[in-house]
């Protein structure tokens, strides 16, 4: 199977889970679930659960133990979104191609949705559907609770906000908001795989540290060269809001170079477990290779 072929299995088994996981009379506000659905279902590349279940596949865990990890890194990852959407953060009117959830609702709806999602994520992760083991399911709630918290993606989008009005412009700088706020997802999705299958995950986790940056560099070179049409989202914010990015610290030329490297990296990194990462070294060069 191509790496185009199993990102796109993933997805429609994440879509077709959370769907199950979030049917409409799940919980007892009907509004609050509705937006959590909008926001959930039917939308995005899925690439977090899919790196969380081609992680799990090197160690021959079930499908169904990986899929539901990553659906709870989904509901976290959509619930950042919402957040990052709202008047207060990035005031956004568009995500993925149509109304951001507080536009499609309003404000209070969208808070209150997207903590919902944030908080179904370690309801899911609990749940002994997960894994047998109570304590790797302890471990997988502690570990995305750190990842998605102050430490973690929290943390990185106050140094983010921060950027705006401090004029942050050192690549050191830059490199530690994106190993928080975009980083510290990608590597729970590669770690929950080896949590999931009681191995060591260091090479995992060397894998994305490589990809997070380059995905990173790529949406800053996408930021600059798409279109609000083809990315399905306002380009060029950073810039408007005085923030200084990879592009503009490397230039495009060495930003292109470096995001290419550091998939070769990642690739080279994945390179132990011989043919069984062929897909994830696949996804180290979709990611610098993307075009939204």
């Amino acid at each position: 199977m191509s790496f185009q072929e199993a990102l796109a299995r993933c997805a429609a088994e994440t879509d077709d889970l959370l769907n199950r996981l979030l049917p409409v009379d799940a919980f007892p506000a009907p509004r609050v679930t509705g937006a959590m659905r909008y926001a959930a279902l039917g939308q995005g590349k899925r690439l977090r659960p899919f790196l969380v279940v081609e992680s799990a596949t090197l160690f021959g865990v079930p499908r169904e133990r990986a899929l539901r990890t990553g659906a709870a890194l989904e509901c976290v990852h959509c619930y950042s979104l919402v957040h990052d959407d709202l008047p207060a953060m990035d005031d956004d009117d568009l995500r993925r191609g149509r109304p951001t959830t507080h536009k499609a609702f309003d404000e209070a709806t969208a808070i209150l949705a997207g903590d919902a999602l944030l908080t179904y994520a370690f309801e899911v992760l609990a749940d002994e559907a997960t894994h047998p083991d109570a304590a790797v399911r302890a471990t997988l709630v502690a570990k995305l609770a750190r990842a998605a918290g102050a430490a973690g993606m929290v943390g990185g989008q106050m140094l983010d906000i921060e950027a705006e009005t401090q004029n942050a412009s050192d690549l050191a700088h830059i490199g530690l908001i994106q190993s928080l706020k975009t980083g510290a997802l990608f590597r729970y999705a590669c770690e929950a795989g080896a949590v999931l299958g009681q191995a060591d995950p260091a090479p995992l986790i060397r894998y994305a540290q490589k990809i997070g940056l380059a995905f990173q560099i790529a949406d800053d070179i996408l930021d600059v060269e798409s279109t609000p049409e083809a990315l399905g989202k306002a380009t060029q914010k950073d810039k408007a809001m005085g923030k200084a990015t990879f592009v503009d610290l490397l230039g495009m030329a060495e930003a292109r170079r470096r995001a290419a490297a550091l998939a070769d990296e990642a690739v080279e990194t994945v390179s132990v477990y011989g043919e069984k990462a062929r897909v994830l070294g696949e996804a180290a060069r979709f990611i610098v290779e993307r075009r939204k």
